[in-house]
């Protein structure tokens, strides 16, 4: 037998005392006066003469994370909401009943305690208990070191264990919905309706992925789980909301990687009347303000940087190559626009792919502060108007934070026979094996012939910017449940099931 079977096995056994005591062990409601959170925010300067002289009575539930029993007496602390706070159980002043409770808990139990706060010896700010109620048993250990689940796969696979035994992971995820909340404010402030469009789609697009393909019944059809919402949303800026937006599940049939999962998060919105200049202001407007909404400043720590998104740098792609350029050779701005020079450094076969491999492998690590990159090759960019100026490249952006794309806009193309042309170049590149090459969307072409106004369009990664928030290496490490390999354990129902064979 394990020992964790073992412990199963004495943790089954204590069930039954906890109910001979009067108790169920998985209780019911509990009405509590505070949180932790409120009890250390509201009187944690509070001195013992005045918690003395003015007693403040509790009811407080939280997990016990930590027991020290001494003779007739004993100190717990309870966790809730990644804070803690102390109680103080003494034989004589609570009932027996509640000693004899007292004295079943383990580590990791849930109970609800009545009493009132004064301060040790120690000078710590502890509630003197008067009652116990028992809300919820333990049955599995937990990590033997408290401060400590480390073991990287069982943190991801077990995350509600993660977050009991590391704090600190709890306010990973409550920066992630104040990054959610500071968008929506944002925007809906900014006039910009929230819509939900489709998930499963008969047609992918607006991205270039492989996608993940399911089965209709009923229709008999297949459907692809979607890539991203773009086409379905400038269907809606067609039909007249002039600002829409999505906060949006995406799946990606593709790699998984420290910046890749294949289920995703991202926002995405679009804007009549403006291009891909407007979007660039908008969005610097918008990360500032999501930065100081989630940490409290512009200014947020990443590893050993200092990263300020108040102060977002602007390089066009042929810039950031001349600058950023790491090799002996230093190229000039008329290097960067001579096909002859970018083929000669490039395994590709056209220049304005040549250009992008030549940022990808060279120069996209090497922007940590937030920086935008704009001005794209036609050939990367289906679904974005071209510069006027230069018909082989389009008015688009990425915004690079800590190396990683955080951000993609583009002013939109709205002119169908222009995207039709582009969707044919796609089938092209299909047609010659590439897989994230985009499909034929008909309808969407039809869309555009009902006339699209001038519009700019952005999706920004919320668990990338997430991980830049939360000073996080992984992309796991943002995503309450990422996708794992199943473990193939001896399932815990089987053993539930044996113990009360």
């Amino acid at each position: 037998m394990s020992i964790e079977d073992e412990i199963l096995r004495q943790r089954h056994a204590q069930l039954e005392r906890i109910r001979e005591l009067g108790f169920e062990p998985y209780g019911h409601a509990f009405d509590h006066t505070h949180t932790i959170p409120e009890i250390l925010a509201g009187f944690g300067n509070k001195t013992a003469e005045e918690l003395a002289g003015t007693p403040v009575h509790v009811r407080v539930a939280g997990r016990i994370v930590a027991i020290r029993r001494m003779g007739k007496a004993g100190f717990l602390h309870l966790q809730q909401h990644a804070e803690k706070v102390q109680i103080y159980v003494k034989k004589d002043a609570v009932s027996e009943t509640a000693y004899k409770l007292y004295e079943q808990l383990d580590i990791g139990d849930i109970i609800g305690v009545t009493g009132y706060l004064f301060r040790t010896r120690t000078g710590e700010l502890s509630i003197h208990v008067e009652d116990l109620d028992f809300l919820s048993k333990i049955m599995l250990p937990l990590p033997e070191k408290w401060h400590g689940l480390e073991d990287i796969e069982t943190r991801y696979r077990q995350r509600y264990v993660d977050l009991i035994a590391n704090p600190d992971v709890q306010k990973v995820f409550v920066t992630r919905s104040r990054i959610i909340r500071s968008f929506r404010r944002q925007l809906d402030e900014h006039g910009f309706l929230e819509v939900e469009t489709p998930m499963m789609q008969p047609l992918y697009g607006g991205a270039a992925a492989r996608p993940f393909i399911t089965h209709h019944n009923t229709l008999d059809i297949d459907l692809y789980l979607r890539i991203a919402p773009e086409l379905y949303l400038k269907r809606l800026v067609v039909g007249g909301l002039e600002r829409v937006y999505e906060i949006n599940r995406n799946f990606r049939n593709e790699g998984i990687s420290t910046h890749h999962n294949p289920e995703f998060t991202m926002l995405e919105f679009y804007q009549a009347y403006t291009d891909y200049r407007g979007m660039i202001r908008l969005t610097q407007e918008l990360l500032k303000q999501v930065a100081i909404d989630a940490t409290g400043s512009a200014q947020v720590a990443y590893g050993e940087h200092t990263l300020d998104f108040a102060n977002i740098r602007q390089l066009s792609m042929r810039e950031a190559v001349v600058e950023l350029w790491p090799h002996a050779e230093k190229p000039t701005l008329e290097n960067v626009k001579d096909p002859e020079w970018l083929l000669r450094h490039s395994k590709e076969t056209s220049p304005g792919s040549a250009l992008v491999e030549l940022f990808e492998r060279d120069i996209e690590d090497q922007l940590i502060q937030p920086t935008i990159i704009y001005d794209f090759p036609v050939e990367i960019s289906p679904l974005s108007k071209n510069k006027p100026d230069d018909q082989a490249f389009v008015e688009r952006f990425e915004l690079y934070v800590a190396g990683m794309e955080i951000c993609n806009a583009f002013t939109e193309l709205n002119d169908p026979q222009e995207q039709r042309r582009r969707f044919e170049q796609q089938l092209a590149l299909k047609a010659g094996g590439d897989e994230e090459a985009h499909v034929m969307d008909e309808d969407y072409v039809r869309a555009l012939c009902y006339g699209m106004p001038p519009a700019g369009g952005e999706g920004i990664g919320i668990d990338r910017l997430t991980m830049v928030l939360t000073n996080s290496k992984s992309i796991r490490d943002v995503i309450l449940f990422p996708l794992l390999r199943p473990d193939g354990e001896r399932g815990i129902a089987q053993r539930l099931r044996e113990l009360e064979a």
